[in-house]
């Protein structure tokens, strides 16, 4: 596999915390992996010197439309980015906010991607079949090639991971690599 890294940047969807109660973003027993390669690829891209961009939810509490279906969630300032993600710490850092599934549905993103110079992203995040889905549809449609870090995408929400990943391939021509790969390409 290889990334071209004056084009490349990490795209961590929806890693976060909540500052309280939430029906998404509550800590799960299966999330410590996902949270240590999100980590892993933040680190490893930074060190490469890859834009690395937090699209976060950051919804209007009683008006976004997606919180009809999954209750209150990534409520704007009461999520966080996972702490050991450092966002800010980088010099090329940017945070995204969003109110809908897609990183880029009523966004910057593109503007931003493209004023970085960005072609293709290396996606990880969640939920794989939803935020993950939408994003990387919408990067596909605006011509965008995509990486997606299997073992730092996350299923809790609907579908299975399996189907997200043949959809990405299948629909988006996206490659999918393991954090592992993806962070030994970045260091050569």
């Amino acid at each position: 596999m290889a990334i071209d890294k004056d084009t490349s940047a990490l795209l961590v969807i929806d890693v976060l915390v909540a500052a309280g109660s939430d029906s998404v973003y509550e800590p799960q027993p299966d999330e410590a992996r996902f949270n240590e390669n999100c980590v892993r690829l933040t680190r490893a891209a930074r060190a490469a010197g890859l834009p690395v961009i937090f699209a976060n939810d950051d919804h209007i509490e009683g008006l976004d439309r997606e919180l009809e279906l999954w209750g209150s969630h990534g409520i704007h300032g009461k999520v966080t980015n996972l702490p050991e993600l450092e966002v800010g710490s980088g010099e090329r850092d940017y945070v995204v906010p969003k109110r809908r599934y897609s990183g880029f549905f009523g966004t910057d993103l593109d503007l931003l991607l493209r004023e970085l110079g960005v072609r293709t992203l290396i996606a990880v995040g969640c939920d794989t079949n939803i935020c993950v889905l939408h994003t990387l549809a919408d990067a596909y449609f605006l011509g965008y090639e995509t990486i997606v870090c299997e073992d730092a995408t996350r299923t809790f929400l609907c579908g299975t991971q399996e189907a997200a990943i043949e959809h990405f391939v299948k629909c988006y021509g996206s490659h999918i690599a393991s954090t592992d790969e993806v962070v030994a390409t970045l260091a050569e």
